[in-house]
């Protein structure tokens, strides 16, 4: 239980603030409520986080239930963090944080806290919840909370210091932690989308339900200066199968940069143990879309899956909506790269004012080497834009153990293109229909394909050259194969073509890429076609 005697207000507390370095008005925040100071450092968290990895899980069950459960959709839709209290409002820094309320969607009690100075060495308080910080109806059930519940989240909001009539800080936000390891932000588009998570373990195991754990503590550092264009926070996390000790720093520049240095504890054996994971939503696009499913032509956060394998290849999946769950692993060694990206942006395919033509696409570049092990993607049916039914991760090779640690550095980029660019052209559009000949009678069980590619290496092309299709599939048969130039006026903007007979009902796994000669052209082109 909190002594309310002993706590510390950010308006009181000028004197002993000053004592222990940081500058007073760092948490001038409109009275936030902080907890006396106690030691902190990355290297204690992952110390804790290891302590707390060889014992039995203990999940927080000291917040109401019953409480939390009347906070559904409507009630917490109403609960909004008043900016006068947000963290760091009057600096140092850029960039004020400001907190989402508990509810019944997100009922794991998270822990804030501040550190004294820059650096991460020191002492930390813990930013004690308080009803007050919220603007909520009286009669919210909200208010039945004690103080000290914790909080759900949080926001890093804009710059204080930029536009505020273009871009007010309060109303604008470029990252934000909500909901078990969940995290997302912005790209350079202005446009929140895909998400991120901390970790995702035994994710579509047939044997085994998907466990979610939860940064239950955040450590906000205070910049350094407000030239900084940058926040480093610490995470503790925690779950039945895991904990862990992270520090993120974040960049706000033209994309969205975070460093990500994870060390991982595991309490008990895990069947698929997926890094650095990537979550979105492909719902349809022009490749397959059922008749009447919808008024808009495509409706994904992502199309596709971007490889820039450890062997140097450039690899494009496109995404599916399958009949059922599936799981595709791309072997690796070493990786330099692998993403989920939103490459159609063009309104005109979307016709959504919900801006599916500005989602980021998310990158993941390893810092070091990773070894041996799997690029892996996880497709669910999906019957609404509402659900996230994508994953992407990286899986190890060796089985992830009980008593087994790891140490894990990466990057994000949140951009509008992949951040390394291939020199290759690549795959635009997957175009699935009809296979046979116009005017003649279509044959049952062939499938036409049309591959879309763009880049320098086509538009190089001498007059008169066609590039040549380098095609395989795990079984079924080829015919009617060529190439052509899209007939719009682009220059180096080709189209693959082929029919496509299947053998058998299962998925046929497919390869395509474009070459001339002993050059290639393109990236390579990986499809799962689901025969129908």
């Amino acid at each position: 239980m909190i002594d309310r005697r002993s706590l510390l207000t950010a308006g009181g507390a000028s004197l002993a603030l000053a004592a222990l370095g940081l500058p007073a008005d760092a948490l001038a925040a409109g009275g936030l409520t902080l907890s006396p100071p106690r030691p902190f450092s990355f290297e204690r968290l992952v110390a804790l986080a290891k302590s707390l990895g060889a014992k039995p899980y203990v999940a927080d069950t000291s917040l109401p239930a019953s409480v939390l459960e009347r906070i559904d959709y409507d009630a917490h839709g109403k609960i909004k963090f008043n900016t006068d209290n947000a963290l760091f409002k009057d600096g140092p820094g850029q960039f004020p944080v400001t907190f989402f309320h508990l509810g019944r969607y997100f009922q794991t009690p998270v822990h804030m806290y501040v550190l004294e100075s820059a650096g991460g060495d020191g002492f930390a308080r813990e930013i004690v919840y308080d009803a007050s910080y919220f603007a909520m109806p009286e009669d919210s059930p909200a208010r039945q909370l004690k103080d000290g519940a914790g909080f759900a989240g949080f926001r890093l909001q804009e710059s204080r210091l930029g536009d505020q009539k273009k871009l007010p800080w309060q109303t604008n936000d470029w990252a934000a932690f909500l909901g078990a390891s969940y995290f997302r932000a912005i790209g350079e588009l202005y446009q929140y989308g895909l998400s991120a998570r901390g970790i995702a373990l035994d994710a579509a195991l047939p044997d085994r339900a998907e466990e979610f754990p939860t940064f239950t503590r955040f450590y906000f550092e205070p910049p350094a200066s407000d030239s900084s264009n940058s926040m480093t926070i610490y995470a503790l996390l925690e779950g039945p199968s895991i904990t862990g000790a992270y520090k993120f720093v974040l960049q706000r520049d033209k994309a969205v940069l975070m460093d990500i240095d994870a060390r991982l504890f595991l309490r008990r054996d895990v069947g698929r143990f997926g890094l650095t994971p990537l979550t979105s939503m492909y719902w349809y696009s022009e490749t397959v879309k059922p008749t009447g499913i919808d008024w808009r032509p495509e409706v994904h956060d992502s199309d596709g899956l971007a490889m820039w394998n450890g062997a140097g290849e450039r690899i494009w999946r496109p995404l599916n909506n399958p009949t059922q769950t599936r799981a595709s692993a791309f072997t690796d060694t070493n990786p330099r790269g692998f993403g989920l990206l939103q490459r159609d942006r063009g309104f005109d395919h979307y016709q959504d004012g919900v801006y599916y033509e500005k989602r980021p696409s998310l990158w993941v570049e390893p810092l070091g080497n990773w070894g041996e092990g799997s690029v892996q993607l996880i497709e669910i049916p999906t019957d609404d834009e509402i659900h996230d039914n994508i994953l992407a991760c990286w899986v190890p090779k060796a089985p992830a153990t009980a008593g087994s640690s790891y140490n894990l550095k990466y990057r994000l980029h949140w951009s509008a293109e992949e951040p390394f660019p291939s020199p290759l052209a690549r795959t635009v559009a997957t175009r699935i229909g009809r296979g046979g000949q116009p005017g003649q009678p279509r044959p049952q069980g062939v499938r036409k394909f049309m591959v879309e590619f763009i880049g320098k290496p086509l538009e190089s092309l001498p007059f008169g050259v066609k590039p040549e299709l380098v095609l395989t599939a795990s079984r079924g048969k080829f015919s009617y194969i060529f190439a052509e130039a899209v007939p719009n006026g682009v220059p180096g903007h080709w189209r693959a073509q082929f029919d496509f007979t299947a053998e058998g009902t299962e998925p046929v796994d497919m390869r395509l890429y474009l070459k001339n000669g002993e050059q290639t052209l393109s990236e390579t082109w990986l499809y799962q076609f689901q025969p129908f």
